[in-house]
């Protein structure tokens, strides 16, 4: 029958028997079950049943049965939403879930690094078994073809604190101060820093997103099936490469930097490139390139640590895997802007 027919054909069963206590519901001559008839029978059932009255179907075939009961579960009532709690209550308790979640990261890497540790140890007593290979390649990923964007963003940023300190020192006729700016700023702080982000976005999401996926296909549980260890195989070399190409990458990128505020200077201020030069070598020191050149294996290794240890773990879904790897360009990038302020702290209380 048509739709319509049905319905009003339930409405008035519905309708002829209202003071019935029991209703049964005989399916035995029904021929063809589709959703329409089910939600039909369904609302029938629950008209009865909701005023106190039992209602049975009978004569339904077996595979008809699993479609009633669709219907059934899909016709629930939304359970009633939790009553609002107090803003404050809220408020402390996502700090405490946050902090948990801090505790629960930092117990995270900790592991990873002692990890990371042992298997150092393993490899300097036992040099023969370590793959040297896989580090040569993962450097000039992680490296090499990493200069080209480095030097660009470097140069770049570098052109844009020469630009910005001659633009403002000059209404006080200091425009050759831009010069200490771009030199003490570049070699102590920003070189360092800028690569490093950089780093944590390129390399290593990369890191977690290949040992993710390694993860999820189970590649990982079959070197510990074959005897390898993992943290020797997959993460000990990447952040050994971490750890030698940051200070790498942020030497050139310093340089690079400097050369863009030395261009600015002088296209930009009318600064000769002699002037530039011999006011760079007297505003900067030794001290402030040790300081940025320090600073950068730290800051690799800590980069390494995340980013391995968010690719470890991921689940087994695709959904898990972007989480943990936006998870890790955060948590890197926040830690070494953490780092960088440490660090800032304890050079000058050394006096450097």
């Amino acid at each position: 029958r048509m739709a319509g027919e049905l319905e009003a054909l339930v409405e008035g069963v519905a309708g002829e028997a209202p003071k019935a206590k029991n209703m049964s519901i005989d399916m035995g001559g029904v021929r063809e079950f589709d959703t329409f008839g089910a939600w039909l029978l369904e609302r029938l059932t629950r008209q009865w049943t909701t005023s106190g009255r039992e209602a049975v179907v009978v004569g339904l075939p077996e595979h008809d049965l699993g479609l009633l009961e669709e219907m059934h579960g899909v016709n629930q009532e939304a359970p009633p939403q939790p009553p609002r709690l107090n803003p404050i209550v809220t408020a402390l308790a996502a700090i405490g879930r946050g902090g948990a979640s801090f505790g629960h990261n930092f117990v995270v890497f900790s592991e990873m690094l002692g990890s990371v540790g042992t298997a150092l140890v393993r490899v300097i007593v036992r040099p023969r078994e370590y793959r040297l290979t896989s580090t040569v390649h993962q450097f000039d990923r992680v490296a090499w073809q990493a200069v080209p964007i480095i030097l660009l963003i470097t140069f770049l940023i570098g052109a844009i604190i020469s630009q910005q300190g001659i633009f403002h020192f000059r209404k006080f006729g200091a425009e050759l101060y831009s010069v200490d700016l771009v030199g003490i700023l570049v070699l102590r702080e920003i070189g360092v820093l800028i690569v490093a982000i950089m780093v944590a976005g390129r390399s290593g999401s990369s890191y977690t997103a290949e040992l993710g996926s390694m993860k999820m296909r189970e590649e990982i549980d079959a070197l510990r099936t074959m005897g390898f260890d993992p943290i020797e195989v997959l993460v000990l070399p990447r952040i050994l490469v971490l750890v030698v190409a940051l200070p790498v990458l942020t030497f050139l990128g310093s340089m690079a930097a400097l050369y863009g505020g030395g261009l600015v200077a002088w296209l930009y201020g009318g600064m000769s490139p002699d002037i530039y030069m011999a006011r760079l070598t007297d505003a900067i020191s030794l001290t402030h390139f040790q300081v940025g050149m320090i600073k950068a294996p730290f800051m690799g290794l800590v980069i390494g640590i995340i980013a391995c240890a968010e690719g470890l773990r991921v689940k087994g879904s695709a959904e898990s895997l972007g989480i943990q790897t936006t998870k890790s360009v955060v948590e890197s990038i926040f830690l070494v802007i953490v780092l960088d302020g440490l660090f800032a702290i304890f050079f000058a209380s050394i006096g450097m």
